[in-house]
Order: C-alpha cells, then sequence, then structure tokens
C-alpha cells in the first residue's frame, strides 16, 4: 500500500507540473487562433526538437515497442526502430526547412490543410476538406491509443478497473489541451522528452544490473528459437489467446518464422511515415527560424535512437527476468512497468512511470489540438463561416476537442487492445496520405492540385484495403499496410499530375520564390 502511495504521489507531482505550465502559458495562447495551434512561430530549437519527438512517439515507445519485443523477440521490434530512427532523420534533413519556408510563401499557413489548399491556390478547398476530414479520423485513432496506455497503466499500477482510470486521464488532458494551447504543449514535451528518455536508459541499466549483465540477457534471449534473430521471429505456443506455462516455462514453438528481405522491408517503411504525420510537421511550420533547425535535427535525432533502442532492449530483456509475467500480447506490453514496480524504489519509480504519462500526455494533447484545429480553422472557418472571428474559431475549436475526446474515449473502451496494433494503422494512414504529397509539393513543380487531391484518395484509402486484405487474405498482403500505400500514392500522384494541364501560373510563381528563399 505504501508502494503504491509514493508512486501515485510523485505521478500527482508531475501532473501538477505540467497543469502550471499549461496555466502559464494561457494568456498568451489564446491571445490568437495562430498563438493557440503552433506558439505564433516562435519555438526555439530545443522546444522544436524535443516537442516534435515527444509528441511522435506516445506511450506506444514505452510499452508497445518494449512489448513487441517482450512477445516475439528481436526482429520486428529492431527493424521498426531502425527504419524509424531513420525517417526521423531524413525527415529533418529534407522536409524541415524546406517546409518552414514554404508554409509561409503559400499564405502563411498554419495547418498542414491551410498549407496544403494554399499551396494550390484551391477556389473550391477541395484539397482543404478531404485533408481536414482524414486528419481528424486517423487523429481519434490515434488519441484512443493514447488513452489505451493511460487506462493499462493506472490499472496495472493501482490494480484498479481499467474504465474509469481511463477516463481519468482523458479528462486531465482535454482540460490541459483546453488552458494552454501549442505553447504549453510544445513547452511541457521538452520536459517529458527529457523524462521519457531517462525513464528508458534508467530503467534499461537497472534491468541490465538485474538480469546479470548484457552476456547474460543474450544467452537467455538465444534459447529461445528466433528470438535473437534478425531474421527470424519467436512462435510463442499459444491456447485461447495466452501463451502455454510448462514447469514455470513458457513455451515457443521450435520452428521460428522467418523473416524475408520484403519483411524487413516493410517493417522499415515505418520510416517512411515521418513524412506524413502531422504532429512533427506542425512543428517545421512553427520553429521560429528556419536556420536553427541543423540544431534541432541533431538533438531530435540523437533522442530517437536512444530512445528507440533502449525501448527494444527493455522487451528482450524483461523475457529474461519475468519470462512468465505476460502471456499475451496485449499482457506484454506492461513489461516495462513490470521492471519498473518490481526492481525501483517506490518513489523513484513513480518519477519513471511519469515517463510513460509524460509521452502519453504530450502525444495526445498534440493530436487533439491539431485535429481541432483542422476542423475549426479549415472546416468552420474557411468554409462553413468565412466572416467567423478569431474568436469563434477559438470557441469551435474547444468543442472540437471535447467531442473528439468523448469518440476517442468510446474507441479506447476495449482493455485488450494492442497499443503497437492502433499506432500502426493510424501511422500508416498518415503516412501514405500526406507523405507523398508533402515530398513532391516540395520537390516537385510539376506536381498539380488534382494529383494530389487523388493521391491523397488513394493513399489514405489503401491503407483500409490492404489492412482489410492482410486480416483475410494474408500471403503477399501480410506486409505493412503503410508501404503499399505510400508507393501507390506516390505514383497516383505523378501520373494524373502528367496528365493533368490544369496548373496555375500562380502556383508556379509561388513554387519559384519559395525556391529563391530556400537559397538564403
Amino acid at each position: 500500500m505504501e508502494s503504491h502511495f509514493l508512486i501515485g504521489l510523485a505521478m500527482f507531482l508531475y501532473i501538477c507540473v505540467i497543469l502550471g505550465i499549461g496555466l502559464y502559458f494561457a494568456r498568451r495562447a489564446h491571445g490568437s487562433s495562430e498563438n493557440y495551434f503552433i506558439g505564433g512561430r516562435g519555438m526555439g530549437p530545443w522546444v522544436t526538437a524535443m516537442s516534435a519527438e515527444a509528441s511522435d512517439m506516445s506511450g506506444w515507445l514505452l510499452m508497445g515497442l518494449p512489448g513487441i519485443a517482450y512477445w516475439s523477440g528481436l526482429a520486428d521490434a529492431f527493424w521498426t526502430a531502425l527504419g524509424l530512427a531513420i525517417g526521423t532523420y531524413a525527415n529533418w534533413l529534407i522536409t524541415a526547412k524546406r517546409l518552414r519556408i514554404y508554409s509561409q510563401v503559400a499564405g502563411n499557413a498554419i495547418t498542414l490543410p491551410d498549407f496544403l489548399s494554399n499551396r494550390f491556390h484551391e477556389e473550391k478547398r477541395t484539397l482543404m476538406t478531404v485533408a481536414a476530414f482524414l486528419i481528424l479520423t486517423f487523429f481519434t485513432v490515434y488519441t484512443a491509443s493514447c488513452l489505451v496506455t493511460i487506462g493499462k497503466l493506472f490499472s496495472y499500477l493501482f490494480d484498479t478497473d481499467y474504465l474509469p482510470m481511463m477516463v481519468l486521464g482523458a479528462v486531465f488532458v482535454l482540460t490541459f489541451t483546453l488552458i494552454g494551447g501549442y505553447l504549453a504543449e510544445a513547452t511541457s514535451d521538452l520536459i517529458q522528452a527529457t523524462l521519457m528518455v531517462f525513464a528508458l536508459i534508467f530503467v534499461l541499466g537497472v534491468g541490465i544490473y538485474e538480469a546479470g549483465g548484457i552476456n547474460q540477457v543474450i544467452e537467455n534471449a538465444k534459447s529461445i528459437p528466433g528470438f535473437f534473430e534478425f531474421f527470424g521471429v519467436a512462435n510463442p505456443i499459444v491456447e485461447n489467446d495466452t501463451q502455454v506455462v510448462v514447469d514455470g516455462i513458457p513455451q515457443f514453438s521450435s520452428e521460428m518464422k522467418t523473416v524475408s528481405a520484403l519483411a524487413v522491408i516493410s517493417t522499415m517503411s515505418w520510416g517512411l511515415g515521418y513524412f506524413g504525420v502531422p504532429q512533427v510537421l506542425i512543428r517545421f511550420m512553427a520553429i521560429r527560424d528556419s536556420k536553427e533547425i541543423a540544431i534541432s535535427r541533431r538533438i531530435a535525432t540523437i533522442w530517437v535512437f536512444l530512445s528507440l533502442f533502449a525501448a527494444v532492449a527493455i522487451g528482450i530483456i524483461g523475457r529474461t527476468l519475468y519470462p512468465t509475467a505476460h502471456l499475451s500480447t496485449s499482457s506484454a506490453e506492461n513489461v516495462f512497468i513490470t521492471i519498473t514496480t518490481h526492481l525501483i524504489p517506490p518513489f523513484l519509480a513513480g518519477i519513471v512511470m511519469a515517463g510513460i504519462l509524460a509521452a502519453t500526455f504530450s502525444s495526445c494533447a498534440a493530436y487533439l489540438l491539431i485535429a481541432a484545429s483542422a476542423i475549426a480553422k479549415n472546416i468552420y472557418q474557411k468554409l462553413l463561416k468565412k466572416s467567423a472571428s478569431d474568436k469563434d474559431v477559438m470557441n469551435i475549436s474547444r468543442i472540437m476537442l471535447f467531442s473528439i475526446a468523448l469518440f476517442s474515449m468510446l474507441l479506447a473502451t476495449n482493455e485488450h487492445s494492442v497499443i503497437f496494433n492502433i499506432v500502426s494503422f493510424a501511422w500508416a494512414g498518415f503516412g501514405s496520405a500526406f507523405g507523398p504529397i508533402i515530398i513532391l509539393s516540395l520537390f516537385w513543380r510539376g506536381i498539380t492540385r488534382n494529383g494530389a487531391l487523388v493521391g491523397m484518395l488513394t493513399g489514405g484509402g489503401m491503407v483500409f484495403i490492404w489492412n482489410f486484405l492482410e486480416k483475410k487474405i494474408g500471403g503477399i498482403f501480410a506486409l505493412y499496410e503503410l508501404l503499399p500505400a505510400f508507393l501507390l500514392s506516390l505514383i497516383v500522384i505523378i501520373i494524373v499530375s502528367k496528365l493533368d494541364k490544369n496548373q496555375k501560373q500562380s502556383v508556379l510563381d509561388d513554387f519559384d520564390e519559395y525556391q529563391r528563399q530556400l537559397k538564403y
């Protein structure tokens, strides 16, 4: 009981700090919609970098990724982490500066739908509308994954029912986002990203020590067929959705599943998602000076490499320390919590557990804010009520924040949901719907509005289609849906743009101006 109290106290203090940040920035945030949604383009390099990565990773970094490593071994988790690490660096290198400059040239756009619509000088705003609704759809799913994380964390820590804990977490995130907006969310991310990487490295170190050293961890992992292979996957023997245990030993099939080169490429395609996820792209648009992006890139890349590979290692270590603690894919996502609560003094464990809250709250706040801005700015102000004042936009955004949070709560009612699977679907949706458009918009003068629109619909739609085919058919369709959807969207955009002769001269002039500014 005392340990639960100390853990809860540490996490409560963390929550108070985050709420304090929200209250501090409340007045500045509500001064204008630009301040509320992108912080008035005043974010420094450290805040930009840490905010981008903290809002991106969410609770799946500390629960979902270690859970995959714990359940099936090194391969899936490692190739996913490597793809994400490479994708992070590439996105900062080739997208960040270009998008920061072009978003200002394109009518000082402050949302992703704004940028896409202004980029092609839309009159009917069809591209903007489709983009806004895709953002709403996939961010609702994303937010649900965060709420599942919160619910699992609190219910596991305090041995309480999942549902009220999930609802409690949702109320806190909603309150924080309503109060502080982007300035509070981005600034708190600096603290939260620091806490996340501290939690991962600290738990990694403690876990290695308690397991008897790195060599002992590796020897145990190698004893499980396929568990410590780059091109093999462990195959747990499961009955009634639970891994079989005989004489205290979890049972694995003697024959591992092989990983083909195509499967490796498919798994690494997680990195492609970075080019289309709004929570990262909006950070590029919000940095105060494009010249500071190089600093942000270094900070973000180091943080991502440390965090991702520490998370994978924790899952492998967890299988050594607690081989029978988690006997389902859903339960496996609690391995980080298990190591922390069993091996670390309670109050310090609470600080480490706050790392999961940090990851979850920062991401959830970002998702809610971006989805609300897409509807309030792009649908309400640009289409429904063009005379709407800044105050009207802010009020609509608050209504949307509440509505999105409520619907996400409904999606998150199943406590057996696998966080990794939820995140992977939403990630694929964003990556394939927006990634090809963003890349081609920044690099290709010839991309047209019609090409962008058809490509966006193709990419977003293919994610749903491929996901369905994968579950029903398998075989060649047993690939991560991001890869085929991204490639098909890219091809469609190029073909339609080549055939489309309706290119506006003003669009070409904007592109030339953006290229001119890019050289300085």
